[in-house]
């Protein structure tokens, strides 16, 4: 069975400034850093549709538009695509407030993380009560 998930919100799942120790050799950030903070932003928004347990089963589709600089302010919005029996996809998309023209924001990256709700086991359980 599918549930309808609760409609998005405006406000960001988490915001956070880029530093320096998130960097590769090239002085941008790496993409590993970014995975883990959509990862984040995936789980707070989980959490919003049901209180329960989550792993991480996969990211899919997982787009890196343009560069992510030291200075810059991340947004990353979390939306729910489908909630199923112990499933949840949700898409993120990252903005980037930048440093050097903090009026300029930009589509930095997004993608989808799917988690499976599960009881203190690791077993799956419903995400929705049946």
């Amino acid at each position: 069975m599918t549930h309808q998930p609760k409609p998005p919100v405006d406000a960001p799942a988490i915001r956070v400034v880029m530093m320096p120790r998130d960097t590769n050799p090239d002085g941008t950030i790496f993409g590993g850093v970014l995975l883990s903070l959509i990862d984040q932003a995936a789980y707070v928004e989980a959490m919003r549709q049901a209180y329960h347990q989550y792993v991480t089963v996969s990211f899919k589709e997982v787009e890196f538009h343009l560069p992510v600089y030291v200075g810059d302010v991340l947004s990353l919005y979390g939306e729910t695509l489908r909630i199923g029996r112990t499933s949840l996809t949700i898409h993120v998309r990252v903005r980037a407030r930048r440093r050097s023209d903090p009026d300029q924001f930009v589509d930095v990256t997004e993608g989808e993380v799917v988690f499976v709700s599960v009881d203190e086991n690791g077993d799956p359980v419903p995400v929705i009560a049946e």
